[in-house]
């Protein structure tokens, strides 16, 4: 039989065990840390000095001191020591003083980056996916300047912001 479940390896209580409370209690610690996470930093690999209880923080590669051996875990310190959830790719963690989520991917975690198929607002779809080039306007019958250079910078913006391609 496991001890632990599958996803968080939260402690899980048998029948007949004594002072059951400490592995119920170490799973809600654990829980605290990983539902709805909220960090202090990203990716950092000294633990602080004088952290608050219930503050987290995501494990950097190249721990050190308290965190050793945990790296890319989230940590989170109880009052009674840290605690160390394994997080899986996917995961996600708010970052209170960066005010940007931080999100687990197989090459490690990441920050500030939306990853989508399309944008939709109101039920409509607004951005979607990078559509093919469009040439910039040449040749034609009657030239005008002006609307050129304003269909260039259009054209231009698209481009930049990775609409089109270029």
């Amino acid at each position: 039989m496991d001890d632990a479940t599958a996803r968080l390896a939260l402690p899980l209580l048998e029948a007949g065990q004594a002072q059951k409370e400490i592995a119920h209690n170490e799973a809600l610690a654990m829980l605290d840390i990983a539902v709805q996470a909220i960090v202090q930093a990203g990716p950092t690999d000294q633990p602080p000095a004088a952290p608050a209880i219930g503050a987290c923080w995501i494990v950097g590669t190249a721990p050190q001191g308290a965190w050793v051996g945990q790296a890319g875990r989230v940590a989170g310190w109880t009052g009674t020591g840290w605690r160390f959830v394994v997080p899986q790719p996917g995961w996600c963690a708010w970052d209170a003083i960066a005010r940007q989520e931080w999100r687990l991917t197989a090459a490690g975690w990441e920050r500030g980056v939306v990853r989508a198929e399309r944008v939709t607002i109101g039920d409509r779809q607004v951005v979607g996916a990078r559509r093919p080039a469009i040439p910039d306007p040449l040749g034609g019958t009657t030239v005008d300047g002006e609307a050129r250079a304003a269909l260039a910078k259009v054209l231009d913006t698209l481009r930049q912001h990775g609409l089109i391609e270029p």
